[in-house]
């Protein structure tokens, strides 16, 4: 087997994505969508081949394990079929009031998602402080919102009253049953508590009840208002926990309860069912947090096997994404900044046309000669934190300075470890080569590459030289310091890079001026190196 380089890496975390998606909510092309509009920076055919490839399998895989599941012996795992939430059978006629209707959809779902952002930002940077404490904090805080959780789930269907069993329901209605899909609670028999039978259902049930077409008036406008603030406040204050608590479902569940609730405030005059408002209104909140519009049209269409509402989900996607732009970012950016992860817009900003590459060049630049020195290697390794270093030939190897290439800080640990050493600075290449192969140098997995720590050089080692050449990248992508930055920032996303070497516009200067990474094209370190540079011009 061969080593997996960076293109095939990008391409297998671009395709596990994808199979997330399209296992998560039955939506094989939902999640090809998804990887193209939220995980690949660079889209190519080839990619979209074995996307779709992906996601087919995780489909044939699905339907083949609920079918093994349909007697129920895998609990709940073979319910709802690849269709998870049908609402084909609901009457899809839709008049200009409607369309008032789900224009505030929309409207509302901007400004709650730009809320919600918000709030998990907030929310995100202050667990943030508290897990760096330790694992008991970290305990500690799941605990407390688990008991938060627990209070409202428990004590908020108190507030509410107690209403008939409806005689026309397919559902059982019994206070002995906890089964059943309507929840008794603290109500007698042939009566249900409708805040418990959204709040203490399974997720899936909870959405089924929102979005079905057959519970027109079983949801009171007061228990949707309270359920919606409590899935809205506890989907913000979950997230960022030390266990997974995720995004989707809460937002589906949140935008769903408004959407209901909207479509019962206008049923008198709308003719769209109340289950299609609770879908828009999923579709607008998730459009307002996300900012995702295809792929969450297509992942909704092939949760709901409606075709018939495509245009209104593509209306309230499209209105509430560009309300909600105009108070952030979505929240998967937000979540990235968080995490200070050098994240590269698919643009170039503004600013970067008036400045050109040179200009956001930091020092000190650090490089290797050819032949270089184990204990000056050692030493760079343990006082620089760069993982690519140039490397360059200086006379006699050379009539004058030359820049060879570019070594990366993973291959000098192997070559360390591996002992490839030298008595004197000549030309060894082929020894080199015999005692390595391609395969040393393929990346291991987290955690498992060769640590500088666990190097063991005595001092006699530590004045012996090693060959760089056979290591080297021979051909690094470089670009002259005049270049414009927006220019340079395109070409070193869009071919996925890790360093870009900047080189003179002069050949009597030395062979490189510096290196470009990510972090030297994001805004936090251009404003550092140009505090007087206005980002927004």
């Amino acid at each position: 087997m061969r080593p997996v380089d960076l293109e095939d890496r990008r391409d297998l975390i671009t395709c596990g994505a994808a199979a997330g998606v399209a296992a998560a909510f039955r939506a094989p092309v939902g999640g090809v969508l998804f990887a193209l509009e939220e995980v690949a920076s660079w889209w190519r055919s080839a990619l979209l081949w074995r996307t779709f490839f992906t996601t087919a399998v995780v489909a044939v895989t699905l339907r083949a394990f609920i079918q093994f599941c349909s007697t129920g012996t895998c609990g709940m795992f073979g319910e709802g079929g690849l269709i998870m939430y049908d609402v084909s059978s609901a009457n899809v006629m839709y008049s200009a009031s409607d369309i008032l209707a789900v224009l505030l959809l929309g409207i509302l779902g901007g400004i709650f998602g730009g809320l919600y952002n918000y709030g998990v930002d907030k929310v995100v940077r202050t667990y943030s402080i508290i897990n760096e404490r330790g694992a008991s904090f970290k305990v500690l805080l799941v605990m407390l919102v688990s008991l938060l959780t627990s209070c409202c789930c428990f004590g908020l269907p108190w507030l509410v009253t107690c209403t008939a069993c409806p005689s026309n329901s397919t559902e059982s209605c019994s206070a002995d049953s906890e089964s059943d899909n309507y929840k008794s609670f603290q109500c007698g028999s042939g009566y249900y508590n409708d805040l418990a039978t959204l709040l203490l259902n399974t997720n899936d049930d909870a959405i089924r009840n929102l979005f079905s077409s057959s519970t027109t008036k079983e949801f009171h406008i007061s228990s949707l208002f309270i359920y919606f603030l409590a899935i809205y406040f506890l989907g913000i204050i979950t997230y960022g926990i030390a266990i997974p608590s995720g995004l989707f479902i809460p937002v589906i569940l949140a935008g769903a309860a408004y959407g209901r609730l909207v479509g019962r405030l206008f049923e008198s005059i709308s003719q769209l069912d109340t289950g299609l408002f609770s879908l828009l209104g999923a579709a607008s909140l998730l459009g307002g947090t996300m900012r995702m519009t295809v792929s969450l049209c297509i992942i909704l269409l092939e949760l709901t096997n409606d075709l018939l509402l495509l245009p209104l989900v593509m209306l309230v996607l499209l209105i509430s994404k560009t309300v909600a732009d105009n108070f952030n970012k979505g929240v998967y950016d937000l979540i990235i900044i968080i995490k200070g992860l050098p994240y590269m817009e698919a643009h170039a900003e503004s600013y970067m046309k008036h400045l050109v590459a040179v200009d956001v060049v930091s020092g000190p630049l650090v490089t290797f000669s050819g032949f270089e020195k184990v204990r000056n290697i050692l030493y760079t390794l343990r006082t620089t934190g760069h993982n690519g270093f140039p490397v360059i030939d200086h006379p006699p190897l050379s009539d004058s300075s030359v820049l060879c290439g570019l070594v990366l800080r993973s291959h000098l640990l192997v070559l360390l470890k591996a002992k490839v050493f030298l008595t004197d600075n000549i030309n060894s290449e082929g020894e080199t080569l015999a005692k390595i192969s391609a395969l040393d140098f393929a990346k291991a997995g987290s955690g498992k590459g060769v640590k500088l720590e666990n190097l063991d050089i005595d001092d006699e080692e530590m004045e012996m030289y090693v060959d760089l050449h056979p290591i080297t990248n021979a051909s690094p992508y470089t670009v002259v310091e005049t270049m414009s930055l927006a220019k340079a920032a395109v070409l070193f996303r869009q071919l996925g890079l890790r360093h870009m070497c900047v080189v003179p516009k002069s050949q009597e200067r030395p062979p490189i001026v510096g290196i470009l990474t990510r972090h030297d094209l994001m805004p936090e370190h251009i404003l550092g190196l140009l505090p007087d540079l206005n980002l927004h011009k």
